[in-house]
């Protein structure tokens, strides 16, 4: 079986973070609008909705860096 060029993986990868980040950001607008005005939400939903986009690219980028 052949191994996916670095080039190629890393390609695939930057692909797919883009199309993810649209996806996370249009999410994240139809939550924010959704949750009631308070200050309290927002001071919860907007630093955990700035900081868990990366979580489920840590496996794709590792996979795309990989030796």
């Amino acid at each position: 079986m052949s191994s996916i060029p670095a080039r190629t993986r890393r390609i695939i990868a930057a692909v797919a973070t883009l199309a993810f980040l649209a996806f996370y950001i249009w999410l994240a607008t139809v939550v924010a609008d959704a949750l009631p005005d308070s200050f309290w939400i927002d001071l919860i939903f907007y630093p955990l909705a700035g900081t868990l986009w990366g979580v489920p690219l840590i496996p794709l980028l590792r996979w795309a860096e990989r030796g």
